[in-house]
């Protein structure tokens, strides 16, 4: 599914234009994606969390070269699904 699929669903079962699902849509995406670059947790009821989390400094290898490289430590978006999302997804 597509973000064109998704906001053709959205419009049609709330029963508003596809502009207007569109910027709810965009709305929602922003706010959540907000929320974890301040670094909180995003928790949807039913559906699951979205949280920040730190990926720790590493060793990797360049596969050009070979040469061994330093890759930095970094923040990283990962999503816990709910117990409901993933009682429905089986």
């Amino acid at each position: 599914m597509t973000k064109a699929h998704l906001v053709e669903r959205m419009a049609k079962d709330a029963g508003v234009t596809k502009r207007a699902a569109e910027v709810a849509l965009g709305s929602a995406l922003k706010g959540i994606r907000d929320s974890l670059k301040k670094g909180k947790k995003v928790t949807l009821v039913g559906f699951g969390t979205f949280q920040v989390s730190r990926r720790a400094a590493r060793n990797g290898r360049n596969p050009q070269t070979g040469n061994t490289i330093r890759i930095p430590a970094t923040r990283v978006p990962r999503f816990k699904p709910g117990k409901a999302f993933k009682a429905a997804v089986r």
